[in-house]
């Protein structure tokens, strides 16, 4: 039987990566962001902090804030056809 290969960073050495300027401890403004349903965010990935990060395929996209869920936010994306709602940390949110 073969073995899966990879997980759900595999092949994000580029999306991943920070400039020279970024790289360092998270800043505190990013975790105290708050954001109102109906506001516009785009996913961009913190890579120095790993929880309730999405899959890299969402990387750069842009949804709307649904609702909250703990410290996290409900985030609606479109893919074609398609809504999907990802659960985010705003440190991985930026507004539009």
């Amino acid at each position: 039987m073969a073995k899966v290969v990879g997980g759900p960073r595999r092949n994000s050495r580029k999306k991943m990566s920070k400039s020279v300027k970024q790289k360092g401890k998270p800043n505190i403004t990013g975790f105290m962001q708050s954001f109102e349903p109906g506001t516009h965010v785009i996913l961009k990935a913190d890579s120095a902090y790993q929880k309730g990060i999405y899959h890299m395929r969402f990387h750069g996209r842009s949804g709307v804030i649904v609702g909250t869920q703990g410290e996290c936010y409900k985030v609606m994306i479109t893919m074609g056809k398609e809504k999907k709602v990802l659960i985010i940390h705003p440190i991985h949110l930026k507004r539009e």
